[in-house]
């Protein structure tokens, strides 16, 4: 069987975009000027269902240290698409060849706090994939049960003071990982965009 006809979901249109002032719109800056990027979510088969892999930044990193994220970053200019660049993203941070991923979809692009409009690409990965974090950039890549992640119950919503501010951002913590920021709330928007598939 084809590994994505057991995807016991379809990705479906008509979710919004967000942004990490979806809870606090009264910060978010006005036409400013967004640089692109793209994240790859990567799906991978586990036994009776199914994981997502993320990974935790190095502690060494001048920008956000030690934090959850997808593979990926800002397009450059070789790209030539932000999907080039999630792809490449991928195979530099956790080793996954372009080869094994069979992109089933995008969402709708998320704006950071930082000033990029980033794309997340929803991709199935073949098994047999064996990651490898990249030195310097990754410390630790780890997969999470998307059963977890399509729980609204497992979501929260948390504050801290950012720039004299209170700041509040969305959390999906799994065991010992603390996911919040951009990566919880593009899970969250993937969990809102997943149709059930029914036999």
């Amino acid at each position: 069987m084809e590994l994505t006809a057991r995807l016991p979901f379809r990705l479906r249109s008509g979710v919004r975009e967000t942004t990490d002032f979806d809870l606090n719109p009264e910060m978010r800056p006005k036409n400013r000027p967004l640089k692109p990027a793209a994240v790859l979510i990567p799906l991978m088969a586990a036994e009776g269902s199914w994981d997502v892999i993320l990974t935790r930044r190095s502690a060494e990193l001048a920008d956000h240290p030690g934090q959850i994220a997808f593979p990926g970053g800002k397009v450059d200019a070789g790209d030539g698409t932000a999907l080039n660049a999630a792809l490449r993203e991928a195979r530099e941070e956790i080793g996954l060849p372009s080869a094994l991923v069979h992109v089933i979809g995008d969402l709708p692009r998320h704006e950071t706090v930082t000033g990029y409009s980033v794309t997340p690409y929803v991709g199935v990965v073949t098994s047999g994939f064996v990651p490898r974090a990249e030195a310097g950039e990754v410390d630790e890549v780890f997969r999470v049960p998307i059963h977890h992640l399509i729980r609204a119950e497992n979501f929260s919503i948390q504050s801290r003071i950012w720039m004299g501010t209170k700041r509040s951002y969305y959390t999906v913590p799994f065991g010992p990982y603390y996911i919040w920021g951009a990566t919880a709330r593009m899970l969250r928007n993937l969990c809102d965009s997943m149709d059930p598939v029914h036999d």
